[in-house]
C-alpha cells in the first residue's frame, strides 16, 4: 500500500471529499495543519484511534490531542473554566492546545485521552478545519510521523516516513509554524505549561492574566503530549549548546553565528540568517531532517536564544538529544 498525495491547493473538494470519505471509514489519514502535519482520525471510533497508534508505534499511555471545528464543538466535549475559555477565544483556531475536564457524556473514546478524564483540545487553522466541520466529528491528530522521531513539516515528510502504511495523504504545503501547539492547563490560580510550542508563554501570560508555571524536574506522570523525555529525535545523536564543530558532524546554527570548526562539518543549517524566531521554528524540524539524510554521525546545535518562540525550538532540541529508550 502506497499513499495517494492529494495537494488541497490545486483541487480543495477533491481533498475534502476523499479525506471525509477515508475518515469516516475509521482510517487515518495525514492532514495539513498550521503546525506540523496531522495523522488525524476520528477520536469517537476506537478501531480508528487504535490505527493511529499502530501506524506510529506510538506508546497507548500517550494521550492524543482532540481537534474541534470551532469553541463551539468543544465545548460538547469538554468543561471550560473562564480563564480556558478566554486562552481560546484569544488563540483559537491556531497554535495552542487547552487540557480540559472531559465532559461525561462526551463521544470522544478513552483510547484517544488514554483513559486520562481531560482531554486536550485545540481548533486547527485552514483545510483541517474544514475537514472537521464536514466530518462533524472530533479529529485525533497527533504528528504523521514514527514516534518519537523528528516531527513532519511537508507532505514529502510524512510520505517518506509513513506512506508505506497510509491511503491517504494531503499536500498543503509547507506548515507555516513548524512546531507543533503549546499546551497548557489552568489550576486554580495559574496557568500550567506542559509543552511550549507555536504560541509564546508570555502572550498566554498576558491574556490570561495568570501567572505561567512551567514543570521543574521530570514528568511525574504523562497528562499531556510531548511530554516524553525523548521524543522528535533524528537518527544521529544531537549535541546542544555546541561551540565547535567536529568533521563527522552537521551543523545547525542560528542568526549567521559563527561555529568554530564549522568549516569541517559535512552540512551547515542556518534556522533563521536574519536571527528570526518564528522563521528558525518554522525550519527547525526539515533542517533536523536534511542535516541527518547527510549521514552525519552526529548533529551539533548552537545555542538558541531561550525567549519567545526560542523556548519552543529549544524544548524540543533537549527532547531530540535526550537518551534514547
Amino acid at each position: 500500500m502506497t499513499a495517494r498525495i492529494i495537494h488541497h491547493r490545486t483541487d480543495a473538494q477533491h481533498a475534502l471529499n476523499e479525506a471525509v470519505a477515508a475518515l469516516a471509514e475509521g482510517l487515518p489519514v495525514a492532514l495539513p495543519t498550521e503546525t506540523v502535519y496531522g495523522l488525524a482520525a476520528d477520536a469517537t471510533n476506537p478501531a480508528a484511534i487504535t490505527r493511529i497508534y499502530e501506524t506510529k508505534g506510538r506508546p497507548r499511555f500517550n494521550p492524543l490531542i482532540c481537534h474541534m471545528a470551532d469553541i463551539a464543538m468543544a465545548e460538547w466535549h469538554a468543561v471550560f473554566d473562564p480563564v480556558s475559555r478566554r486562552l481560546a477565544e484569544q488563540f483559537w483556531p491556531g497554535p495552542l492546545t487547552l487540557i480540559l475536564p472531559l465532559r461525561t457524556d462526551s463521544a470522544i473514546h478513552p483510547l484517544a485521552t488514554a483513559g486520562l478524564d481531560t482531554v486536550g483540545i485545540r481548533v486547527p487553522e485552514g483545510f483541517a478545519s474544514t475537514v472537521i466541520r464536514q466530518l462533524g466529528k472530533p479529529l485525533a491528530a497527533p504528528s504523521a510521523n514514527t514516534s518519537g522521531k523528528v516531527s513532519p513539516t511537508s507532505a514529502k515528510h510524512v510520505a517518506e516516513d509513513l506512506g508505506e502504511k497510509l491511503t491517504l495523504i494531503i499536500d498543503g504545503d509547507a506548515a507555516p509554524v513548524g512546531l507543533e501547539s503549546t499546551i497548557v492547563r489552568v489550576d486554580g490560580d495559574l496557568v500550567r505549561l506542559l509543552r511550549p510550542g507555536g504560541v509564546s508563554a508570555d502572550r498566554i501570560e498576558a491574556v490570561a492574566g495568570l501567572p505561567i508555571v512551567r514543570p521543574q524536574g521530570a514528568a511525574a506522570s504523562i497528562e499531556a503530549p510531548g511530554m516524553l523525555a525523548s521524543h522528535y529525535a533524528p537518527g544521529a545523536p544531537v549535541r546542544l549548546n555546541a561551540t565547535e564543530v567536529q568533521a563527522d558532524e552537521a551543523l545547525i546554527r542560528f542568526g549567521e553565528r559563527h561555529v568554530e570548526g564549522e568549516e569541517r562539518a559535512i552540512a551547515v543549517f542556518d534556522l533563521s540568517p536574519r536571527g528570526d524566531l518564528a522563521e528558525a521554528a518554522a525550519n527547525l524540524f526539515g533542517y533536523l531532517k536534511q542535516a541527518d539524510a547527510t549521514g552525519a554521525h552526529g548533529i551539533a546545535v548552537a545555542s538558541i536564544p531561550d525567549k519567545g518562540l526560542g523556548e519552543a525550538i529549544n524544548d524540543r532540541l533537549s527532547r531530540a538529544a535526550a537518551p534514547r529508550p
